[in-house]
């Protein structure tokens, strides 16, 4: 016995000699490739010829010594060392930008706002910065609360930007002095002419210091808002999606919070604390004593490892079988979410120019109808657009009043969309109303319960007390269970009710979606929160949807059950434990 037992041990101390010998020759052959490929991809570095104001600070400027600065700048160079590839700066006067891109002098433009012009003459990333735009006068100028309040004043307003469209807009256009920098206007405006003058607040007040312009002050702040972001020629797809991918990894690492605290925060005193030591500590020294101890581990458990391996293998490859298939379509069911998004973001862009435009429209037509009231009453009835005026005209402000409500809708189920496919930390617990998260949910399953069902109810209780967690990952939870209610209906004329109350005997709330189908059998109703159990496997169901669900409302401290009749329907119950406090 203690012969064999020797044989054994050598034969473990030899496959584990084995294994060393084979890791070491891994790391050189990995090493290897990993020079190749960087001497490759070296080779390869583009230069992305970036074009930017050179007076626009702190956003984008010349320094003293005339070099590029700036967040926009800064920003920039991250995207270059995210992406492997060098960038080269051309900061000129504003009124110039827009010719060199048409011309090809540049790659792309660092900071463009999304208006009309720009919109229609070039393809723009998502918006990495939001410029807020305040009112300015000299002393002694009445102060004024809103563009509304300008209206017979002459304002100094920068020509061909987003704010050029809005003073258009509301029909100041005879009383606009341009300025052919942003920042420029406001020297005018020092030196004695318009009334005020509308520039971006940041800009505005580091011009103010710089120049010394003591004669004017900020009257209203923030009185609009206007996302920018990188332009590019049309048809520039692969310099587009490099600053796509580039903007993304800088947000993902956390440079971009940087660079804004550096430009427009208060950066942390402490140079190096024992908190960073420790985390920078963590990310060096953490995977090598992972990747020690799982070693040492291993050698320890190999033995035991030995006799169990046979046995499990076929067990595994069993199993392996018979998840893959469902494995396969929850990948492209993630992958489908990131193409949702991305359709979100494309449908935001045409449905800001219609909410953009349409109160032009409607100004447009009170001031047209008063016209052809004077026509139709000095002329009779006249017809227009192939029916007679008397008729058409009540129904037109309607039917702008219809088109600016479905562009609302859509703004709507599109921010319900990007709000459900964002990631966010599972640590991330806030008190939330219930109600919300189910109307949000409601909205975005509504497709879905419309060709079901035409019997759908949502009943909200009154005064709920909030719960705390995290609401995008419940949100989640009621979605699938809405889902999984339409799938089980047999027919339209079957119903499903939404509904929430508060039960103060429990201190929770409760969120119940029952239908009308065809019910569970009672022998799978203790399973359905199995991890890949399903009934629906021939229509491409996981399993997976309960099963995550159950683990959310679990790390939610609350509870999730079922309840259910053959023939007649299931309830699903959610119930969550009010906030400390609440509902007293």
């Amino acid at each position: 016995m203690q012969g064999g037992e020797q044989i054994h041990q050598s034969r473990i101390r030899v496959g584990c000699r084995r294994i060393a010998a084979s890791l070491g020759l891994a790391v050189v052959v990995w090493s290897l490739a990993g020079l190749g490929y960087a001497q490759q991809a070296a080779s390869a570095r583009r230069t992305l010829v970036v074009g930017g104001d050179r007076n626009y600070p702190p956003y984008e400027y010349l320094d003293e010594n005339g070099q590029p600065a700036g967040f926009d700048v800064d920003l920039t160079r991250a995207i270059g060392e995210a992406m492997g590839v060098d960038v080269r700066f051309k900061l000129m006067d504003w009124s110039q930008l827009h010719t060199a891109l048409a011309q090809g002098r540049v790659d792309a433009l660092q900071r463009t706002p999304y208006s009309n012009l720009w919109l229609r003459e070039a393809e723009l990333t998502p918006p990495h910065t939001t410029i807020h735009h305040a009112i300015f006068a000299r002393d002694g100028t009445p102060a004024v609360a809103s563009l509304e309040d300008l209206a017979g004043k002459k304002v100094i307003v920068h020509p061909g930007g987003s704010l050029n469209d809005i003073l258009d807009g509301l029909g100041y256009e005879k009383d606009l002095i341009f300025s052919r920098t942003p920042v420029g206007g406001l020297r005018r405006l020092a030196s004695g002419q318009g009334d005020y003058a509308v520039v971006a607040m940041l800009p505005g007040l580091f011009v103010m210091a710089q120049d010394h312009l003591d004669n004017i002050r900020v009257v209203a702040k923030s009185v609009t808002s206007q996302p920018y972001g990188y332009a590019v020629r049309k048809g520039d797809d692969a310099t587009l999606a490099l600053l796509n991918e580039g903007l993304a990894l800088v947000k993902q690492t956390g440079r971009y919070k940087e660079l804004r605290r550096k430009w427009f925060g208060v950066m942390d005193a402490q140079a190096l604390s024992l908190g960073m030591v420790l985390k920078y500590a963590a990310v060096v020294l953490g995977p090598m004593l992972l990747l020690l101890g799982g070693a040492a581990m291993w050698t320890r458990s190999l033995k035991r490892q030995v006799n169990q391996r046979t046995s499990s293998l076929s067990r595994a490859l069993e199993q392996l079988r018979e998840n893959q298939q469902q494995l396969v379509q929850a990948d492209k069911m993630a992958a489908l979410g990131v193409l949702v998004s991305g359709v979100a973001h494309e449908i935001n862009n045409p449905n800001g120019l219609i909410l953009l435009n349409l109160p032009i429209l409607k100004k447009i037509n009170a001031e047209a109808m008063r016209v052809l009231d004077d026509v139709s009453r000095e002329k009779g009835d006249f017809p227009l657009g192939g029916t007679a005026y008397s008729r058409i005209r009540d129904k037109l402000p309607r039917v702008l009043d219809v088109l600016e409500e479905s562009a609302q809708r859509i703004r709507h189920i599109v921010d319900d969309l990007r709000d459900f496919s964002r990631v966010t930390p599972a640590a991330d617990l806030r008190p939330f109303q219930i109600n919300d998260v189910a109307g949000k949910a409601a909205r975005l399953t509504g497709n879905a319960i419309r060709k079901a069902t035409g019997c759908f109810r949502l009943e909200l209780g009154r005064d709920l007390p909030p719960v705390r967690g995290n609401a995008q990952r419940i949100e989640q939870v009621v979605v699938n269970l809405l889902l999984n209610a339409c799938q089980a209906l047999s027919g339209p004329d079957r119903g499903i009710t939404l509904a929430t109350a508060y039960l103060p005997e429990f201190r929770a709330v409760h969120l119940t979606v029952a239908d009308e189908g065809v019910g569970i059998p009672p022998e799978d109703l203790p399973r359905l929160t199995d991890p890949f159990f399903t009934t629906k496997r021939a229509s491409g169901g996981t399993g997976l949807g309960l099963s995550v669900s159950a683990g959310i409302v679990k790390a939610h401290g609350g509870s999730l059950s079922f309840t259910s009749s053959p023939g007649q329907g299931t309830t699903a119950c959610l119930s969550l434990p009010v906030t400390t406090g609440a509902g007293a």
